[in-house]
């Protein structure tokens, strides 16, 4: 489907020099008596690989709509981490380039979306918050209230947050999946 440039938003997947690009970051540019143009950053979905590219307001692209299915994150082996698509049981793997540092926030049965392109699965939409035991951190102050002090902690998939003073190892915090930054307590089931 054909937009104009002016449409482009972050997260979209476009074709872009023949192959598949997700849009990073978009910016309009409006320099004085010039005419618009729309500032891109997108990262080839193939390679990887992160570019700026600079389109005219009057430009079209091609973006790309991916189908998305609910799957289930079974286990990572090294490289390769395992879903399981919660209608057929038909399990597909994904390298940790795929998941683009998001593999950090998937735990044993985090149900997430996995994005195909025709058959090909090329990455996951995560849930906006995950909530993560935290396995590492300095002491938590019994004395500590809220405040801007922070703290890092590591949980149980390795990832570092900072996080409040007051938080303490074997607590579960919510943590935000576009960022990875401590939101609060998860709250006990």
């Amino acid at each position: 489907m054909l937009i104009s440039a002016t449409q482009l938003r972050a997260g979209m997947v476009i074709m872009h020099k023949d192959d598949l690009h997700r849009v990073l970051n978009v910016t309009h540019v409006t320099p004085g008596n010039w005419r618009g143009m729309v500032q891109t950053k997108v990262r080839n979905m193939r390679s990887g690989n992160s570019s700026e590219h600079r389109f005219r307001s009057d430009d079209k692209v091609e973006r790309i709509t991916l189908e998305q299915k609910e799957m289930e994150f079974l286990y990572a082996d090294g490289e390769q981490f395992h879903f399981m698509d919660t209608e057929t049981y038909e399990q597909i793997a994904l390298t940790s380039e795929d998941l683009d540092g998001r593999e950090k926030f998937l735990l044993p049965n985090t149900r997430v979306e996995v994005e195909f392109h025709d058959t090909t699965p090329i990455g996951v939409s995560l849930p906006k918050h995950v909530d993560l035991k935290v396995v590492e951190t300095a002491p938590g102050l019994k004395t500590a209230t809220v405040t801007n002090t922070l703290k890092p902690a590591t949980v149980e998939t390795g990832l570092v947050v900072q996080v409040p003073e007051f938080i303490d190892v074997e607590e579960t915090i919510r943590v935000e999946t576009e960022n990875g930054a401590y939101v609060s307590r998860a709250k006990a089931d």
